[in-house]
């Protein structure tokens, strides 16, 4: 593995990273790309699109529950 230089890492958007934190929730991610976010992604972007998700999740199950239940 070469290694990686500062001048050529190039951040990427918040929209990037809620595609990778998507991708984490499921749980398929090639290598490459873990290997890409990891040095490329905006940690304050990662927190953020973490809470939406989070939040995206728990209503979802939410709605499921409330579907299931019939209440």
């Amino acid at each position: 593995m070469k290694p990686i230089q500062s001048d050529t890492i190039q951040k990427r958007s918040f929209l990037a990273t809620l595609a990778a934190v998507f991708w984490s929730f499921v749980g398929l991610r090639r290598r490459a790309d873990y290997e890409k976010d990891a040095t490329s992604l905006d940690p304050f972007y990662v927190i953020g699109a973490g809470l939406i998700a989070v939040a995206i999740f728990i209503a979802a199950l939410i709605v499921v529950v409330r579907l299931v239940v019939g209440a």
